[in-house]
């Protein structure tokens, strides 16, 4: 038996799908660079649409959308093709990218087609993941999830800018951006590994149920409309009852039975819930009380994500010098301290806000890399697809989530009642959603020196 010819064969396809991982990151920023350029100016398409009550479902609904099919895309990577699931993505993203510039006069069509834009970059990202979590050595995953959190955060900034500048032009011309990833479909098609993940069928029931159950969840949140959580919840037993008969599901009850997996995405849930809201509260703020434009804001906002690109960037060595567990409480507390700073300093100016923002940014980018290790060290190898795929939903799904429910008060400002820093109106209500952010923060911090012991486990 040739077992040299296997290992030499396995180790050229891990050679091969190493060298996607630039052009991988290369889609997922693009597409990252729509997402957050609409997310900063979601308020002024729903204006010129006729719709700003429900502009906040521009980000929501592709949001929560993302967060399901990145558990798909993750979970598909343990059965299918990377190679397929990647260029099915780069079409779904270019044709989004077209249809939603010719087609953007109402907000259904500009929610539609972000959805397919969505759909199609998100699967390299997940790929990338599958990728990093199957084929690389563990010394090396550190690295490489720190890159990818970097990437996000630099696309974050460009994103940032570019809705700031497009918005003053054409805000349709966002659409545009992803169809730079037809740039690098060559090098994907040539080293992308083509053989299925592993033997089984794709579960297109369960998948079906679970996605319209997490959909309803986070529409619910946005329109308040309750007969959508009782659906969601008869989906969710649906769900259940689904996969504890099913003959093959693609996930099994005995996953949901691992309280060290429970208790470390529940870190994920936690920190990212506010992800998706942020930027539309500066956004909110910068214009009604410091009186500056989009583009201005974005400029206020860029320090603080360069600095979280290299934060990013630099989190693997950072985990590996201080430990994964150091790393999570640096990066919780870095981002509790950002929030708590911005609501006490709003009233001294944009310049104190532009800081504090560099602790909340910097600590989400320090805090992705050890966090996502440490949730996938608590699953088997085989169950490294599935389980990206749930990061993935987790992380997107909590900030689908987050920005239904604070993207009404952003808007109708609840709290412009009175603050701890003595102003009234908008203000006043940036400055107590900002104190409720550093709470939720805080209160992820809390969840991880209650439970850090049970997470960390046995890897």
């Amino acid at each position: 038996m040739n077992t040299h010819g296997t290992t030499h064969g396995t180790d050229d396809v891990a050679a091969k799908a190493r060298r996607t991982l630039i052009p991988l990151l290369v889609i997922y920023l693009l597409g990252t660079v729509c997402l957050q350029a609409f997310n900063l100016v979601f308020q002024h398409i729903g204006a010129d649409l006729g719709a700003p009550d429900q502009a906040s479902l521009i980000t929501a609904i592709p949001g929560v959308v993302l967060g399901i099919v990145c558990f798909i895309y993750g979970s598909l990577g343990d059965f299918l093709s990377l190679k397929r699931i990647t260029l099915f993505g780069l079409a779904l993203l270019c044709a989004g990218s077209v249809l939603g510039f010719l087609l953007h006069g109402s907000l259904p069509l500009v929610i539609g087609f972000r959805i397919i834009q969505t759909i199609g970059f998100q699967a390299a990202g997940s790929v990338y993941l599958v990728i990093v979590a199957k084929y690389l050595k563990p010394e090396e995953k550190l690295l490489y999830f720190g890159l990818f959190t970097a990437d996000y955060q630099l696309a974050t900034a460009i994103g940032v800018l570019s809705g700031g500048l497009f918005v003053s032009i054409d805000w349709s011309y966002l659409f545009l951006i992803p169809l730079l990833s037809l740039l690098v479909i060559i090098p994907l098609a040539k080293d992308l590994p083509s053989s299925r993940g592993g033997q089984g069928n794709v579960d297109v029931p369960g998948f079906a149920i679970f996605g319209v159950a997490v959909l309803l969840l986070t529409l619910f949140f946005s329109m308040l409309q309750w007969w959508m959580i009782v659906a969601s919840l008869a989906f969710f037993i649906l769900f259940a009852v689904y996969i504890a008969k099913a003959r093959d599901p693609f996930i099994t009850p005995d996953f949901f039975h691992n309280a060290r997996w429970i208790k470390s995405i529940m870190l994920i849930v936690i920190f990212y819930f506010i992800n998706f809201s942020v930027t539309p509260l500066v956004n909110a703020f910068g214009s009604e009380v410091y009186g500056m434009t989009s583009s201005q804001i974005s400029l206020m906002l860029l320090p603080a994500l360069i600095l979280a690109t290299i934060s990013g960037t630099c989190s693997g060595r950072i985990a590996k010098a201080i430990g994964r567990e150091h790393a999570i409480l640096t990066g919780g507390t870095l981002m509790g301290l950002g929030m708590l700073g911005s609501a006490l300093c709003l009233g001294l100016g944009p310049v104190a806000v532009a800081v504090t923002m560099c602790l909340f940014y910097g600590g989400m980018a320090m805090l992705y890399s050890p966090t996502v290790d440490t949730v996938l060290g608590t699953l088997t190898p085989e169950q490294s697809g599935r389980g990206v795929g749930l990061n993935d939903l987790a992380m997107q799904g909590a900030g689908a989530i987050g920005i239904a429910v604070f993207g009404g008060p952003i808007v109708m400002q609840p709290f412009a009642g009175g603050s701890l820093i003595g102003a009234t109106g908008a203000a006043a209500n940036a400055s107590n959603m900002l104190l409720i952010y550093a709470a939720i923060m805080a209160f992820g911090v809390i969840w991880f020196l209650v439970f850090r012991r049970s997470i960390a486990g046995k890897r």
